[in-house]
């Protein structure tokens, strides 16, 4: 397929629709993609033809589960495509998640399958996220030696509690009712319902000014209870768990739960103790530092953290142990949470000078 047939548009009665066609790759998002979207998007957001804005994904398993992370390894590693591709994939995915957090008319993400990294990016950050029984959220970027990204420094540190803080360090999985419970998703739809609203969506009579109150009129007519969330009960253990400003505290917590959460708590622990150092230390400083930062904010801290990491060796090493090789066993430098000391975290966190992301 081109990039043309992997991103297709259409537009029908006030409907600007943008599906990622991919699903062979779980429509995971190359640079051309962004390429691709973002004009799209500007395009729509002049077009008075255009009312609202629905983006969804091919193929019934995935919604958008990343970047096109292996690109990225490629390109660093100097195996293929353009060095400069570390930079510029970041840069320019980043600039078009906040066009998507500024878009002046109603955007609408089905988010019907896997959701993850990229795929949280340009839906978690738009007006309305539609989660279906077949939501499968998550941020698993510390077990490839990154850091959540995306805008994950506001949409996480926005989680109940410290729950924000579980899900960019560990990576977990959490379905509909969790995703609207976290704020990742606005509304719950059962997937046998989409096509019902998405006609539905074609058929609403455009009244100039009132297209956001027509769409959540629309969306709460469809919208269904996904039964209760295993995180909000699980929100006390999360808490206390995960409060400490320093990893080993908190894997000291885990390690110390002798209750009913025990086997929870140990299950946490060992997957803790399987990702990068590294990103531990960084995601978790990512957090604090980042706690009330608006999109804009976070992307730029995030952009910045993206080229020290692409500096570094783990993100190579974990890409290459995930989606490479998938022996599943990366070798992480430093190779302990010991051997990472206050300085070498902060440098991460070092300024890039002319490097900065910068918004027009």
């Amino acid at each position: 397929m081109t990039e043309a047939d992997e991103i297709q548009l259409h537009c029908v009665g006030g409907i600007a629709t943008l599906t990622i066609n991919r699903p062979q790759a779980l429509n995971a998002l190359t640079l051309e993609h962004y390429r691709r979207f973002a004009p799209a998007l500007a395009g729509w957001a002049e077009d008075p033809a255009v009312r609202a804005v629905v983006v969804r994904g091919a193929g019934g398993r995935a919604f958008c589960a990343g970047g096109d992370v292996r690109a990225v390894y490629e390109a660093g590693r100097g195996i293929a495509g353009d060095p400069s591709l570390t930079a510029v994939f970041f840069r320019e995915e980043y600039l078009l998640i906040r066009e998507i957090h500024r878009f002046p008319k109603p955007y609408i993400a089905i988010v019907d399958g896997i959701t993850m990294g990229g795929g949280a990016g340009i839906s978690i950050n738009g007006a309305y996220r539609i989660a279906t029984e077949r939501t499968l959220f998550a941020m698993p970027e510390t077990a490839i030696g990154l850091f959540p990204d995306v805008g994950a420094t506001r949409f996480l540190n926005r989680c109940p509690g410290r729950i924000g803080r579980y899900l960019g360090l560990t990576g977990a999985r959490v379905a509909a009712a969790d995703a609207l419970y976290c704020g990742f998703a606005t509304h719950f739809v059962a997937t046998e319902q989409l096509d019902a609203l998405s006609c539905a969506l074609d058929r609403i009579a455009w009244q100039m000014g009132r297209e956001f109150d027509q769409v959540a009129a629309l969306l709460a007519e469809f919208a269904a209870d996904p039964g209760p969330a295993p995180l909000a009960a699980l929100r006390p253990e999360i808490d206390r768990r995960f409060s400490a400003n320093a990893i080993e505290p908190i894997l000291d917590a885990l390690a110390a739960e002798s209750g009913g959460a025990a086997e929870w708590a140990m299950a946490t622990r060992d997957g803790l103790l399987k990702k990068s150092p590294t990103s531990l230390k960084v995601t978790l400083r990512q957090f604090i530092e980042g706690c009330g930062f608006d999109l804009q904010q976070a992307l730029v801290l995030e952009y910045r953290l993206t080229q020290h990491f692409m500096s570094a060796s783990d993100f190579y090493e974990g890409v290459r142990a995930v989606l490479i090789d998938k022996d599943q066993q990366p070798h992480w430098q430093p190779a302990t949470l010991a051997e990472i000391a206050d300085d070498v975290v902060e440098s991460y966190f070092a300024p890039l000078g002319d490097g900065e992301l910068r918004f027009g």
